[in-house]
């Protein structure tokens, strides 16, 4: 086979790695949609979706270095049995027999690796969020300036007050220093504005390809920042599985037994640490389920939506027929261009709404005035009926 699809083996299939890597993007759509539910009757949330990327990158912190220290996993890793592995190159000997076919052993993750796995995960995210969304404010007062002017120079030769010069002349250095950093902000900004497109795409064709050579089982590495690491994702094993609860308790105990204090002291911070190892379990679970629940959600509505937006499509109905010519009615002439009334070449055609035949202007105005109808269907016709054309068809 080209590629690897079915669950045999160490290490995940692409889909496996794909799922656990979009995970958070549908946490985060399934916290902000609650949350915005929840700020219709508790205006206060707002101020959380004000700041929704520094909360989300709080909220991951918490999780994924707590998910880290416990399972060697990170959150969305841990949910799809997936552990973290050192990868070390390993020099085959003679008579020694590699682990694995390609010479790499896996190890368990070192602090260093720990921490650096958190700043990929949460902190380059976090900044990603802030670059884009400069950028596209950039982007928004750069096309506002091209349609309207810069703000600055719109009004540049309005002088509105005479004594302008005197209140510039009497700002504070603190002011002064304000603009400063305003100018330097906008400096900034739009240098972001000219460097992100390219970091951007950047980053993305570099996803893209480590993407499709682990597809294709090329490399190891699902991502740039598992290169730069060393580390392999693989699967967890069932003694591994198994043995993740009590290698979770013996660090909780560990980290009892370290507490400072007197006996009375140790027995409240344990207590402490033991509701917020509580709070963090329960929070896992219900985000978890959040994420579920957004997501039957999100499919139902999906599927709801394009019922209502996709109606069956019926053909046009035909055009009416023409009006048909009265017997006693004046005859059409064969050219289109010329006037059935004088004969003439229509001069300021109009047309009577009635029928939708043309006319010169003068003369459907002069017979309409007089006989009250039209003069080829002799439907009954008014002179607030005629309709001047301005183009001559």
């Amino acid at each position: 086979m080209l590629f690897q699809v079915g669950g045999q083996g160490a290490r995940p299939t692409f889909f496996e790695m794909a799922a656990a890597q979009q995970l958070p993007a549908s946490l985060r759509g399934a916290l902000t949609y609650s949350i915005g539910v929840l700020a219709l009757r508790r205006p206060f949330l707002h101020k959380v979706l004000d700041y929704e990327d520094e909360f989300f990158a709080l909220l991951m912190l918490v999780l994924e270095t707590h998910s880290l220290r416990n399972t060697d996993a990170s959150f969305s890793e841990s949910l799809y049995g997936l552990r973290r592995r050192a990868a070390k190159i390993r020099t085959k000997q003679a008579g020694i027999r590699s682990k694995s076919s390609d010479g790499i052993q896996h190890s368990s993750l070192e602090k260093r690796q720990r921490v650096l796995s958190v700043v990929f995960l949460v902190v380059l995210p976090y900044l990603k969020s802030k670059l884009h969304s400069i950028y596209n404010k950039e982007r928004e007062a750069r096309l506002q300036a091209s349609l309207w002017g810069p703000g600055d120079e719109r009004f540049e030769d309005v002088d509105y007050f005479d004594e302008a010069e005197a209140s510039i002349a009497s700002r504070t250095s603190t002011e002064t220093e304000a603009t400063i950093r305003t100018r330097l902000a906008k400096n900034i900004h739009k240098i972001i504005g000219v460097c992100y497109p390219w970091l951007h795409a950047t980053t993305e064709g570099l996803t893209f390809t480590y993407q499709l050579l682990y597809l294709l089982d090329a490399t190891g590495f699902y991502s740039v920042g598992l290169h730069a690491l060393g580390i392999h994702v693989c699967r967890a094993t069932g003694q591994e599985l198994m043995d993740t609860s009590s290698r979770i308790s013996k660090i909780r105990n560990r980290e009892r037994e370290r507490l400072p204090g007197p006996p009375w002291l140790k027995a409240v911070q344990g207590a402490l640490l033991k509701c917020t190892y509580a709070v963090l379990d329960y929070a896992q679970t219900g985000l978890i389920a959040a994420v579920f629940i957004f997501k039957m959600m999100e499919w139902w509505y999906q599927s709801a939506e394009e019922r209502m937006s996709a109606p069956t499509v019926y053909p046009p109905p035909p055009p009416p027929p023409p009006p048909k010519v009265a017997k006693d009615g004046i005859p059409l002439p064969p050219d289109r261009t010329i006037c059935p009334l004088c004969s003439l070449k229509r001069a300021n055609p109009s047309v009577v709404t009635v029928s939708g035949f043309v006319f010169c202007y003068a003369c459907i105005h002069k017979y309409v005035s007089q006989y009250q109808r039209c003069p080829v269907t002799l439907m009954p016709a008014d002179i607030d009926q005629i309709r001047r054309l301005f183009h001559d068809m």
